[in-house]
């Protein structure tokens, strides 16, 4: 009897725990910004490598552009592969924790599409479909500094 009220006691326990952890990742680590957008509050250090990391994002875009303009479909490629999935893939747990679940989504789904411009340049698309996919990219980046700011908790 005593071990079935503590099993039930543990897998109770096991539940909320994985429900806490659930809420978490969904929500992340956010309260009410200063200016009608929804702040996530991150240590220093991780405010600055994610800005870090959009400031990357940023000088890609612009690689990529420049590669279009002159019509150099390598340094497209070039450009949008360094700021794909493989730019992403050694993120901190932990941050991840703290980060909302729609802007997650919307930073990856901006990496899968860099990895999608690298692949279209790859195969020789025209420039036109290219500044087009770039353009629905960067619809991605204006949504989301629209809605979240980065607050320091230090």
């Amino acid at each position: 009897m005593e071990a079935n009220k503590l099993a039930l006691a543990a897998l109770i326990l096991w539940v909320l725990t994985v429900a806490i952890f659930a809420w978490f990742f969904v929500r992340g680590n956010t309260t009410a910004g200063t200016d009608g957008r929804t702040a996530i509050v991150l240590q220093t250090a991780e405010r600055d490598l994610v800005l870090s990391e959009m400031r990357g994002l940023l000088s890609s875009t612009q690689a990529v552009l420049d590669g279009v303009n002159s019509g150099d479909m390598k340094q497209v490629a070039q450009a949008a592969r360094l700021a794909g999935m493989a730019g992403a893939a050694d993120v901190n747990p932990a941050l991840m924790a703290k980060l909302p679940l729609d802007f997650k989504s919307l930073g990856m789904s901006v990496h899968h599409e860099m990895d999608d411009i690298a692949a279209a340049a790859d195969a020789g698309k025209p420039a036109p479909e290219i500044l087009k996919m770039v353009s629905n990219t960067l619809t991605k980046c204006v949504a989301c500094h629209s809605a979240w700011q980065l607050k320091a908790s230090n």
